[in-house]
């Protein structure tokens, strides 16, 4: 048993070091996530449980087949079995039976259960898709974040860098007399300040990784790490259609559509089902019987003569029409007529929704284009304002004041870049999204 411990204990050591170790990119982490998430398991579970509604909707069709069997002693004033006449002594019975019985028409409830639960199982199917879909779009987004705030990290571990050449430039302009004391004490204060930056990115970077962990189900949330790589705009054609393209290829692609469309199915259905109860009903049945009777007094013929003997048949048909139910089944029509339009309007709202959805992620997806190429745009002015700044500020001619606020601007300049270019990436995957495309792909 120590042995089997200790093996047990190195694998679950070596799999959490092979989680720990490796550099996770975006497929690997979606795929990672589509085997292990909580909620598409338990959808997995869900449509179990759906394939075990179907076997029910099969079993309907076939016989329904029992065999019964009793024995039972008698003490006392008994009746014979075979001979007919009252005899006071210890007796013992035995019976046996066979019952066969089958549907021959319920009005299609049958049929219909059966068409109900496969469309079922492609409903449920839906489902589960539509959990993967959501999923994987989780796992993008918390992958950009940690992209984004790593990028965020290096900006700022660049500009502080920076700073501390320029501060180590002033201070030796003061021993020179060029600058004043109080310019170096101002770059100062801003190199503090870019360290409580850099602390506050570290921070949000730590804690993106074990968001993105947490959905993986990764406990090792120190040593996860996603792979390193230029992420850069993704080539996409995707703006090249007008929302309403977009909108009519995600109503072909969306399972939430396919879900609404396949409820109105199952309402159908549903109320197929309900109309059969109003049909007469005509089945079939088929019953053995036989049975045996023993005393102490001896005289009774053998069991297996009495079982020969004994054996009946019964066969036949049984009609049921139904007149009056307290108006159960008019009521469960009614109900199931109703379910019916609900299930209409449902799919409407979604298709509604989806639209809405569809116009505000493709105005979000130009909009965030638009604002990256400004941000770009502006750090190259940014740029080159601050390299003019330095310039003058070395010479003396500009103060410590306006120096920190040219580079802050620079700097500002330098996050905007980096936030609206994945701002960009993540709308443009969501709208990708609906168009049916993969998620996987930053490239």
């Amino acid at each position: 048993m120590k042995k089997v411990f200790i093996y047990i204990l190195l694998i679950t050591v070596t799999i959490t070091s092979v989680h720990a170790q490796k550099n996770w990119t975006l497929k690997e982490c979606v795929e990672y996530a589509l085997e292990n998430n909580i909620s598409i398991k338990q959808s997995a579970l869900d449509r179990q449980n759906t394939e075990l509604d179907k076997s029910d909707a099969i079993g309907n069709f076939l016989p329904t087949v029992n065999v019964s069997a009793s024995h039972s002693w008698n003490i006392g004033l008994n009746p014979n079995p075979v001979t007919g006449q009252n005899i006071t002594a210890t007796t013992q019975s035995s019976s046996g039976g066979l019952n066969v019985g089958i549907d021959i028409y319920r009005g299609l409830q049958n049929q219909n259960r059966l068409h109900r639960a496969n469309l079922a199982l492609l409903a449920n199917q839906y489902q589960l898709d539509d959990i993967k879909d959501n999923t994987s779009l989780q796992v993008v987004q918390r992958f950009l974040q940690i992209l984004f705030n790593k990028e965020s990290l290096k900006v700022l571990q660049t500009q502080y860098q920076v700073t501390l050449g320029e501060l180590k430039r002033t201070n030796e302009l003061v021993k020179e007399g060029v600058v004043p004391r109080g310019d170096a004490l101002e770059i100062e204060a801003n190199a503090a300040t870019q360290e409580q930056q850099i602390v506050n990115a570290e921070n949000a970077l730590r804690f993106s990784k074990i968001s993105l962990a947490q959905l993986l189900l990764i406990n090792d949330y120190e040593n996860f790490a996603i792979a390193e790589g230029n992420y850069m705009i993704p080539s996409t054609t995707i703006m090249n259609n007008t929302p309403k393209q977009i909108f009519e290829k995600s109503l072909e692609v969306r399972n939430n559509v396919k879900i609404s469309e396949s409820n109105i199915e199952l309402a159908e259905y549903d109320l197929k089902i309900a109309k059969g109860a109003r049909l007469p009903s005509l089945s079939g049945f088929y019953g053995f019987n036989t049975r045996y009777f023993d005393t102490e007094l001896g005289s009774t013929p053998p069991f297996f003569d009495q079982i020969s003997d004994n054996k009946g048949h019964s066969f036949g048909v049984q009609l049921n029409i139904p007149i009056l139910n307290g108006f159960s089944a008019r009521n469960n029509i009614r109900r199931n007529v109703i379910n019916i339009e609900r299930a209409k309007y449902n799919l409407d709202q979604v298709k509604i929704d989806l639209e809405a959805t569809v116009n505000q992620a493709y105005n979000d997806t130009k909009g965030s284009l638009k604002a990256y190429e400004a941000a770009e745009k502006t750090l190259i002015s940014r740029t080159e304002a601050h390299k003019y700044s330095v310039e003058r500020f070395n010479e003396g001619m500009m103060n410590s004041f306006d120096f920190s606020q040219s580079k802050q601007r620079l700097e500002s300049a330098e996050s905007d870049v980096v936030r609206t270019k994945f701002d960009y990436i993540f709308k443009l995957k969501i709208l990708e999204f609906y168009f049916g495309l993969p998620l996987t792909d930053l490239k």
